[in-house]
Order: structure tokens, then C-alpha cells, then sequence
């Protein structure tokens, strides 16, 4: 029996429904093979059951090469729940001006560490609007210099 194109589509809805059920991010990239196989049959129907296979293999394996070398470092925006270690050498700008040892404030222009403003310190004087890069990670303040 040669699958039908609707065969395709209705195994890769499946797919990824069973990815809800079992969040393990890699069964959606063979429900969305899958899927583009079942389109592709639509538009080529004459493809054999071994190119169609072949055509799901490649689909799955190129989207799973595409999310975990391209798209997912694209992705990431937010630094939130990382390691305080990935915060240093990030630059903001300084809210007000900072007097030594004082606190003050810096707003960065993606999250950092879930937040898009921080208390600082800075061990020298710097006024309002500097850019100031992240040195150090103190506690919940983030220890600053002018950049």
C-alpha cells in the first residue's frame, strides 16, 4: 500500500501531539518532516514510498540540524536563569549618576538574569547616561565600571 499524502499529515499532527505529551524536543522536527512530506506529495503525487521516506529522513534531520545550529542561537534573548558568570562584560547604560561605593541603577537592552534594570555599585564616580560594563556579580548587585 503507497501512502496518501493525508497519511503524511495526519502521522506528522500526531507527532507533534505526542511532543505535548512527552516534552523531549526532538519528536516535533519528525512530526514537522513529516508534515512537508505530506505537502510535498500533494504537489508531486507520484513520488515512490522510498522517496518519500527518504524525502521525511532528510526533513527531519535538516530541521533538527536548523533548530540546534541556526535558529536556536538565534533565540535566545533573554539570560534569564543563567549562570551569574554570563552576566560580566554585558554593557548597559547607567539609569542616574553613581557615586563611589553607592548604588545606583543600570538598564541593559535585553534581559539579564530576568531583568531589564539592576542595582549596581561602582568603586569610582560615573554620570548619568554612561555606558558601564558588567564586572562582577555581588550578592543582587551588579558591580560596574564605565565602559
Amino acid at each position: 500500500m503507497q501512502p496518501e499524502w493525508w497519511h503524511w499529515i495526519v502521522g506528522g499532527i500526531a507527532l507533534v501531539l505526542a511532543e505535548l505529551a512527552m516534552p523531549a524536543f526532538y519528536i516535533i522536527w519528525f512530526g514537522l518532516g513529516a508534515l512537508l512530506v505530506g505537502l510535498l506529495l500533494l504537489l508531486a503525487p507520484g513520488l515512490s514510498l522510498t522517496a518519500q521516506i527518504v524525502s521525511w529522513i532528510v526533513a527531519s534531520l535538516a530541521m533538527t540540524w536548523l533548530w540546534f545550529r541556526v535558529f536556536r542561537k538565534a533565540q535566545q534573548t533573554t539570560l534569564s536563569g543563567t549562570a551569574d558568570g554570563e552576566a560580566i562584560g554585558e554593557i548597559g547604560l547607567l539609569v542616574g549618576a553613581i557615586a563611589p561605593f553607592e548604588k545606583g541603577r543600570v538598564r541593559f537592552q535585553r534581559p539579564l538574569l530576568g531583568a531589564d534594570e539592576w542595582v549596581c555599585r561602582a568603586d569610582s564616580a560615573i554620570a548619568a547616561g554612561e555606558r558601564v560594563r558588567v564586572v562582577a556579580v555581588e550578592g543582587s548587585y551588579l558591580k560596574v565600571v564605565k565602559n
